[in-house]
């Protein structure tokens, strides 16, 4: 399950997230959305999560709960909007 995760403070790190993440089960991969010119990071990301039940008791757990005095947004990511470019399709 892919997991959105916002309202990161912007000095936390992949195994930050990561290591919250584990308390609750196993975890495939930890990606922090970061600002293609800065590099800095954009304050959310995705944790992925192979088994269903470990992921929706890590949202249950970890939605609200504090990351370096920052409370966190966790739910179940939803599917990617394809970018709109102005153009309209016939």
């Amino acid at each position: 399950m892919n997991i959105f995760v916002g309202n990161i403070a912007f000095t936390a790190s992949e195994d930050d997230l990561r290591e919250l993440f584990e308390q609750h089960g196993m975890v495939d991969q930890v990606h922090l959305i970061t600002d293609r010119y800065t590099g800095r990071s954009r304050g959310f990301g995705f944790v992925e999560m192979p088994n269903a039940d470990e992921a929706k008791t890590a949202i249950a757990s970890l939605n609200g709960a504090e990351l370096q005095n920052r409370p966190l947004t966790v739910n179940e990511a939803r599917p990617r909007e394809p970018r709109r470019d102005g153009r309209q399709e016939y």
